[in-house]
């Protein structure tokens, strides 16, 4: 069994880089599909797991154990230590790839949180970040993922490009 242990920084992220979660309210009440939603920059768990617990640690939710789907992710260790206590991890098959489980208190706590993939664009993940703290949503991580996207992304339009022209002297 491997049990990694994750160095931060000072504000307990890596250079400095805040952890992209959204949490309803009522997580861990057991009244919604979705309590929320997560926004990892990568498919290593090794790296993302700490800094999301250390996150939710500040909010004072303590997580315990994290599951999720083995297929997206890069094999990931059973433990990891994250400001001195160990945090249980766990892959299944069975999962929806979209979806990660979050545990505290005891295991009488429990959260799903909707997995926006790393390789989306900013703005359709803090549209879905957005979507999942409010009421009446869907309750497919899919359909979640695309009403985020159903929006067109904004446009920049083209400025032409203008050269500075020194005066003659």
């Amino acid at each position: 069994m491997t049990t990694t242990r994750m160095a931060r920084g000072e504000d307990g992220f890596r250079g400095g880089i805040d952890v992209r979660v959204s949490l309803r309210a009522d997580a861990g009440s057991g009244e919604n599909a979705l309590d929320g939603a997560w926004f990892p920059r990568s498919r290593d768990l090794a790296v993302e797991v700490p800094e999301l617990v250390a996150a939710l640690d500040r909010r004072g939710i303590r997580v315990e154990r994290f599951t999720h789907a083995l297929e997206p992710w890069l094999p990931a260790p059973r433990k990891l230590v994250v400001d001195g206590r160990v945090v249980r991890t766990g892959g299944f098959r069975s999962m929806d790839p979209g979806v990660v489980c979050l545990s505290w208190a005891g295991g009488s706590r429990v959260a799903d949180l909707l997995v926006v993939p790393p390789e989306t664009d900013v703005i359709t993940g803090v549209r879905a970040l957005r979507l999942c703290t409010r009421r009446g949503l869907p309750r497919s991580p899919q359909m979640l993922l695309a009403a985020a996207r159903s929006q067109p992304l904004p446009q920049v339009p083209d400025v032409p490009v203008t050269r500075a022209v020194s005066p003659a002297v």
